[in-house]
């Protein structure tokens, strides 16, 4: 049974004093830094094995084991943040990442870079937790937009890292990248703990230790099995067992979570129609992102003799792909207008449909550089667009309490819409090859083959989100709580004995933070 939780679960705290501006540009900052992690080493993969004595297949692990920890920090750490502080779990995450750069940049062979790797991973977990931060302590006239900008540094760290990391891996000793995110991380940690609060803002009850260690073994099998089910076999029975088996492990984990007290995810809360179907438009938009990650740095690099490869250098590459991160930042503030002014609904499907567009454009741009360039600002602003909606949607259907722990969860199903990605795009084009002297590569067919599955995958997530209910603002409530001024957010609800219950003062919490998000644009 799912435990009650009030907004004032620890009264004794009070919201401290806010400067909004400076606590927006630190939290987009942390995100996008440690989204980045993401990509770093992606520019080493042809290299890394003679780099640290392995295989081509084990160095995929130093890309798969980031993936891995990071899908499963995502809800664990929304979880501890929604307990125990999101400042502080912020503080923990960063200075994990942290520890895994020194690691990583001590390495000479795989098993400790893979280590250091998946530690790095464990940082992406900022992002649930600095969106639920905002929701927390900014006034209500900048939640949207704020909310809009640190989504949005998931896409642009990850668009960002690409070419950054080639400019260094190219210039300097592969080491270098990760004493870089390790000065990065040491810097981000001062940050925290100067500029950003504390939440006072606490769930009740206690850590779902045996949920939170079925989750993590329900999503390892099932991140592994799609990271790597390209390189064992889709048949193999290393592959089908840790499919089967993860899927079964997570099977248990709902039926354990809709019994326990205190769980670690509130399947209720999290089964209402606008979680479900936001959730389910993420998993698709997560797989059409990525297929540009994937499938454009092999068109840049092709050599010209193919006939339609444009003989790129691995610099040269990330540089042409570099501004669609820098679109992705852009758009970020106005994706916050079009909420406040339309609704995140509207802003989702737009965006979506933008990204299926911008992978239309492949088929008559694609024979240049420049054109590539083209269509990957197109993409790139639809998903910067979509992923900016994604957090208003969800905060506007659960309890403020349960925040981090919910924005955790849709971070994970964006995380599982890449990982699928890679291993479909990654079967496709490794099965759609043509002859280039002793070596196979990627057919012209393969490549507009893998940009028509992101533009249908899109075009899914713009379906899907037209499912999503409208919207309709909540009225305020006879006795509204106005915030403070040093508090600079809505004031939290503290139950009295003649109140009503503690379930419905947490839908009374969401209906009035509802409220303040539909208003702040009018």
């Amino acid at each position: 049974m799912s435990v009650s939780r009030t907004t004032a679960a620890v009264p004794a705290l009070a919201a401290p004093p806010v400067r909004a501006d400076a606590v927006v540009a630190v939290l987009a900052t942390v995100g996008t830094s440690m989204s980045l992690m993401q990509t770093l080493i992606i520019p080493l993969i042809p290299k890394l094995p003679a780099l640290v004595h392995t295989s081509a297949s084990n160095a995929f692990w130093a890309i798969t084991a980031t993936l891995v920890a990071g899908a499963v920090a995502n809800p664990v750490f929304g979880r501890l943040g929604d307990l125990f502080g999101k400042r502080r779990m912020m503080l923990v995450a960063v200075s994990t990442q942290l520890v895994g750069s020194v690691v990583g940049a001590l390495a000479t062979s795989i098993v400790p870079l893979v280590a250091g790797r998946a530690l790095q991973g464990i940082g992406i977990a900022v992002i649930p937790l600095g969106v639920s931060i905002m929701r927390d302590l900014l006034p209500a006239e900048r939640l949207v937009s704020a909310m809009a900008v640190m989504s949005s540094s998931l896409g642009v760290g990850g668009a960002l890292g690409l070419p950054i990391a080639a400019i260094i891996a190219e210039k300097a000793d592969w080491h270098v990248l990760f004493w870089i995110s390790a000065a990065v991380g040491l810097v981000l940690v001062v940050l925290i703990a100067r500029v950003i609060p504390e939440s006072p803002v606490r769930a009740t009850g206690g850590f779902d230790v045996p949920g939170a260690i079925l989750l993590s073994v329900g999503l390892l099998g099932l991140m592994l099995a799609i990271s790597k089910g390209t390189d064992w076999g889709w048949g193999s029975a290393l592959t089908l067992g840790l499919l089967g088996g993860g899927v079964l492990v997570l099977l248990l984990w709902g039926v354990f979570e809709l019994r326990a007290d205190g769980p670690l995810i509130d399947l209720r809360t999290m089964s209402r129609r606008q979680v479900v179907v936001t959730n389910v438009a993420s998993i698709a938009l997560g797989f059409s992102m990525y297929a540009q990650s994937l499938v454009i740095p092999q068109l840049l690099q092709l050599p010209k003799a193919t006939g339609y490869g444009l003989g790129q250098s691995l610099l040269a590459t990330g540089l042409w792909m570099g501004p669609a991160g820098l679109a992705m930042m852009a758009v970020s503030p106005l994706a916050g207008r079009l909420i406040s002014a339309r609704g995140p609904k509207t802003a989702l499907i737009g965006g979506a449909a933008v990204v299926a567009a911008g992978y239309l454009l492949t088929l008559g741009l694609s024979g240049s550089p420049a054109g590539v360039l083209g269509f990957c600002i197109v993409i790139s602003a639809g998903v910067g667009l979509s992923y900016a909606a994604m957090p208003t949607l969800i905060m506007r259907a659960v309890p403020v309490e349960e925040g981090a722990s919910a924005i955790g969860l849709n971070t994970l199903m964006r995380a599982i819409g890449t990982s699928t990605a890679s291993a479909v795009l990654g079967s496709v084009i490794s099965s759609m090859t043509v002859s280039l002297g002793p070596v196979r590569v990627p057919s012209h067919s393969g490549l507009q083959t893998s940009f028509l599955i992101g533009a249908g995958t899109a075009v899914l997530s713009c379906l899907i989100a037209c499912a999503l209910p409208r919207h309709r603002p909540a009225a305020a409530p006879a006795t509204p709580s106005p915030a403070t001024p040093s508090q600079g957010a809505p004031s939290l609800a503290v139950p009295s004995p003649a109140a009503p219950s503690p379930a419905a003062e947490a839908e009374l919490e969401a209906e009035r933070l509802s409220a303040a998000l539909a208003v702040a644009g009018d």
